[in-house]
């Protein structure tokens, strides 16, 4: 079942556009919209980082896909779009970018607090991070 609201669904090797994303949910009878946009940051835990690769198992688009129809299901939204990216990635390259919109911000700022964490949590997209010092961590890994 494909719920009309979840509009742009991907993985990708290719650096990600926040263009396309809201090109994607654009709609007169949205008032609202929420935008998230991961970035590779320079640090993490204290240490700090000098780029990092995701890993995506197969599943992950499918289950992508259930996540950002779950969301559009759950919260009173009229649009839902998460794209996440794979491969080699720099300090400040997009990681991942997730939206919703709704008729009033307050559903669109759940919807999109959801996405994001829900996305984090069930999604079998791996991190692999470098550090300055040369150690290494995979994160999200089973």
């Amino acid at each position: 079942m494909t719920n009309p609201a979840v509009r742009l669904v991907a993985i990708s090797d290719q650096p990600l556009s926040v263009s396309e994303v809201l090109d994607g949910l654009d709609d007169a009878a949205s008032g609202g919209l929420v935008l998230f946009v991961g970035r590779v940051r320079d640090h993490d835990h204290g240490h700090g980082v000098t780029g990092l690769s995701y890993s995506a198992h197969p599943s992950a688009l499918d289950r992508l896909r259930e996540v950002c129809e779950r969301i559009a299901e759950e919260y009173d939204v009229t649009a839902v779009a998460a794209v996440h990216r794979v491969g080699d990635l720099r300090i400040g390259d997009l990681a991942v970018v997730v939206a919703t919109t709704a008729g009033h911000r307050g559903s669109s700022f759940e919807a999109s607090r959801a996405l994001i964490d829900t996305l984090k949590a069930e999604v079998p997209i791996w991190k692999h991070q470098r550090f300055t010092d040369g150690s290494d961590e995979w994160v999200g890994s089973p």
